[in-house]
């Protein structure tokens, strides 16, 4: 007999410690733009530290219930950093192995959390980017498909619905008043995607605001996709972007290092997305703005985004 999903959480209750995450008012800009109000989603509350948590350990309960996810079966994907956290922690909780494809320069932090988990990491060329562990991946599964649950969060439709379900539905439930835009970036396209569709369903008027890093030296976590090359997530709709913005990474070391001394402290994708937010504040001076911080910033302090590694 298959599992349900109660029967997951009733044997595993530390998921249900996924999600419910705060709402934070942001006042930084207050002085500048008073007319803007700014929140922020705090995902490093989750179990695992990111947003992460939510989409990964959706796909591994549905897999479990479906059977694709059986005894004797590694779990297999790619990441660049905070979903492995999550595969090697959720694997960890079920009682499965996991094995992780990662560039070589993912943070030690993340290295050493997943590897406290007892995940396998294989680690590919940092040079050739997240498509190239992803590239890795789908080679290492199409050697030995029977041996692997191969997700693949890059098109899993069970990412981006875990975010409409639960992170865009927080949102709605958390919120003061009608927001304006939402402003987040593409890493797998699950967070976009999940929370910029349900928030267009209730608030028709609403604009998704894409953060776009530059190619090299990067941004942790996103992906630019201005290259043909470039390989665009399956899951990630562009029709729900309304615009972009350019956010280079000294922007988001600059983001990270404004919101440190008003008391956050966050990565990088979140100081990207700061910046983002405070462009389109004092460009738009009535709107209502909600954003998502997805980790915490202890996890990059190798990496110097804080001056120190």
């Amino acid at each position: 007999m298959r599992p349900t999903l109660e029967s997951i959480i009733a044997a595993f209750p530390a998921l249900k410690l996924v999600g419910n995450t705060p709402l934070a008012e942001l006042h930084l800009l207050k002085d500048e733009v008073p007319g803007v109000d700014i929140f922020a989603k705090i995902e490093s509350f989750n179990p695992g530290g990111s947003i992460k948590d939510r989409p990964i350990s959706r796909m591994l309960i549905e897999a479990l219930i479906s059977g694709e996810l059986a005894e004797g079966k590694t779990i297999l994907d790619s990441s660049s950093g905070n979903a492995g956290i999550a595969y090697a922690m959720f694997g960890a909780m079920l009682g499965f192995k996991v094995k992780l494809v990662m560039p070589a320069n993912v943070s030690t932090e993340r290295k050493k959390r997943i590897m406290a988990h007892g995940a396998e990491v294989v680690l590919s060329d940092a040079l050739l980017g997240y498509d190239e562990a992803l590239r890795m991946c789908h080679e290492i599964y199409a050697a030995d498909q029977e041996a692997y649950f191969f997700p693949d969060q890059y098109s899993n439709p069970w990412n981006w619905q875990a975010h409409y379900e639960t992170t865009a539905m927080e949102i709605l439930e958390q919120r003061a008043g009608t927001l304006t835009h939402f402003v987040a970036g593409v890493g797998t396209g699950g967070t976009i995607t999940g929370v910029g569709r349900r928030l267009k369903e209730e608030i028709p008027d609403l604009k998704v605001v894409g953060v776009r890093p530059d190619r090299f030296p990067g941004i942790e976590g996103l992906k630019p996709l201005d290259q043909p090359e470039d390989i665009k997530p399956a899951i990630f709709d562009p029709t729900l972007v309304d615009e972009w913005i350019e956010v280079g990474a000294e922007d988001a070391f600059d983001g990270c290092a404004q919101l440190a001394q008003h008391g956050y402290f966050f990565g990088q994708s979140s100081g990207a997305y700061f910046q983002a937010v405070e462009t389109l504040a004092r460009r738009e001076k009535n709107a209502k703005i909600v954003t998502i911080f997805c980790d915490i910033g202890e996890r990059y302090l190798s990496t110097g985004l804080y001056g120190y590694s």
